[in-house]
């Protein structure tokens, strides 16, 4: 069974102001894949995510995937945390990932900077903050994800 991480990044969660909505449907969705997958880890934007991304990676997860943080605001930093960890960008999973948000009838998904990629041989993707963004993410994610997995383990094309 793949293991899989899944951090939310925001201050407001991390410090309690609201409870994590987005990193739980993640989780949920994640073990319905066939993923082992523990609660998510909740930190505040900026170097608690690349610290955070950095333990999943170590830890040997198959995939990470970030909520939150991929934003315009000057807090949202997940890009900059997760760019120095990727060995392989995967860019047509995040241009996928903003494409479905703007076909859902969201303009602004066009706005998130989110990345995806290969950080050795784990998977790191950032999706959205918000919950909305994160169903279509699912959406998106749930015909490719375990694919992605068996081919960066060396599995055949097919």
């Amino acid at each position: 069974m793949p293991d899989a991480v899944v951090i939310t990044c925001s201050n407001r969660a991390a410090a309690g102001t609201y409870a994590d909505r987005s990193g739980p449907l993640l989780v949920d969705a994640l073990r319905g894949w066939g993923f082992a997958c523990s609660a998510p880890v909740v930190v505040p934007d900026g170097p608690p995510v690349g610290e955070a991304l950095r333990s999943a990676i170590t830890a040997g997860a198959d995939v990470v995937l970030t909520t939150g943080g991929t934003g315009l605001t000057p807090t949202d930093q997940t890009p900059e945390q997760t760019r120095p960890l990727l060995t392989r960008e995967v860019p047509g999973v995040a241009e996928a990932l903003r494409a479905a948000g703007v076909a859902a009838g969201v303009p602004t998904a066009m706005l998130s900077r989110g990345l995806a990629g290969l950080a050795g041989s784990t998977l790191v993707i950032n999706l959205p903050g918000s919950s909305g963004g994160v169903r279509d993410a699912i959406a998106v994610l749930e015909p490719v994800l375990t694919h992605a997995v068996q081919q960066i383990g060396g599995g055949d094309h097919g």
